[in-house]
């Protein structure tokens, strides 16, 4: 008989422990469920960010070519000529001016 008392298990936990353990299940299984959804919502707010950045930077590169085209001196010459009335000065014209 003793041997039979041997192979035995011990009798169920106590219930305070076995609510216990069940009720740290549930609280770990609920955190792992908001830090999911959160990861979840913050990776789509990246992807909109990234989309955003690549809008922008898709943008600042159209306004530096403009920029470029704007400043050209051949625009700059023809603008002066054709709004201004601006013309290149006779050498006659040009005086140089020598600090003292």
């Amino acid at each position: 008989m003793s041997r039979q008392q041997n192979r035995t298990l011990p009798a169920t936990l106590p219930l305070g422990l076995t609510l216990a353990l069940a009720l740290a299940c549930v609280a770990s299984a609920m955190a792992i469920i908001h830090t999911r959804q959160e990861s979840r919502e913050l990776f789509v707010e990246l992807q909109e960010l990234s989309s955003e950045r690549d809008a922008l930077n898709i943008e600042w590169g159209r306004l530096q070519i403009e920029q470029s085209a704007y400043a050209t001196h051949a625009r700059v010459e023809r603008i002066a000529r054709r709004d201004l009335a601006l013309e290149r000065p006779q050498t006659s014209d040009i005086y140089i001016v020598k600090p003292e």
